[in-house]
């Protein structure tokens, strides 16, 4: 790791339902440093998108911190841009105009009229969409969406980028084209990214580290897996790899596993605590 670029630190998070508390994270501590490709992984509502909506200022910690630079996140901020498994792009915008709505808030002021357009038709190059700008995203494929999203979040120029399932709703196909142009776009950029994924192969290709999460309620790291293969990476070469093939059945071996024999200690536990009960 190359240094302490986001730190989570103590972070604890419970919701309020009807006089209820329900805990969904607890103590998840965490360094990332610059440049690094984490992936968080875990069941369904495990709380990977809470630790990645925590990260991105879009919920506030019951407790702990996020420093993201030295600066504590309180609230969303420009220097960590989000796409979602959804691409959220507005639909009565064109290609060009959904990037530039970005662009133009965050460099208004520091860039020239002239540079913002450049900058805009750099990042729809980067992700091979420069021959759509003036399609609306309902004449382009899914596929084409999530690149015209990843763009508008490389246009942010953001310290993090926070990727949320981003290729969860595309077929499989479509789904490697653009897993390949995230590898291609993070070495070139070296920035720095936090990606959800349920994907076992998808984690262990792009990554760096692999946080595994355990079941909720009350989640927390379960295990980090540090993914020592030189990038860049191709996915073909990468399948008849020992190490690859270890990492990945370290990865099944955690969800399938080690969580289950948690889930069954915890089970256990939680019937000793019930009236009358005894250990057998």
């Amino acid at each position: 790791m190359n240094d302490r670029y986001l730190s989570i630190s103590k972070v604890h998070m419970n919701f309020e339902k009807n006089g209820v508390t329900n805990p969904v994270l607890k103590d998840i501590n965490l360094e990332v440093g610059r440049g690094e490709f984490i992936s968080l992984i875990g069941h369904s509502g495990c709380g990977k998108s809470t630790v990645l909506n925590i990260i991105a200022g879009l919920l506030k910690a019951t407790e702990g911190v996020v420093i993201v630079d030295n600066k504590e996140v309180n609230a969303p901020g420009p220097d960590r841009a989000v796409v979602f498994q959804n691409h959220s792009l507005l639909p009565w915008l064109t290609v060009y105009q959904n990037v530039e709505l970005a662009v133009e808030k965050i460099f208004k002021k520091t860039k020239t009229s002239k540079e913002r357009k450049e900058w805009i038709l750099y990042n729809l190059d980067m992700v091979n969409m420069s021959h759509a700008l003036d399609r609306l995203p309902s004449e382009i494929s899914g596929g084409m969406k999530q690149r015209v999203g990843i763009a508008r979040a490389l246009s942010m120029m953001p310290k993090v980028l926070l990727l949320d399932e981003p290729f969860g709703a595309l077929d499989a196909l479509t789904r490697a084209h653009l897993q390949d142009e995230v590898m291609r776009i993070q070495s070139e950029l070296q920035n720095t990214v936090v990606m959800i994924t349920h994907d076992v192969d998808e984690a262990v290709l792009l990554s760096d580290r692999i946080v595994m999460m355990t079941n909720g309620p009350a989640a927390g790291i379960g295990q980090i897996l540090d993914i020592d293969l030189p990038k860049p990476r191709n996915r073909i070469a990468l399948a008849d790899d020992p190490k690859y093939n270890h990492y990945r059945a370290e990865v099944l071996s955690f969800l399938h596993e080690k969580q289950r024999k948690v889930d069954d200690i915890s089970r256990h536990r939680a019937k000793l605590k019930e009236p009358g009960s005894k250990v057998a």
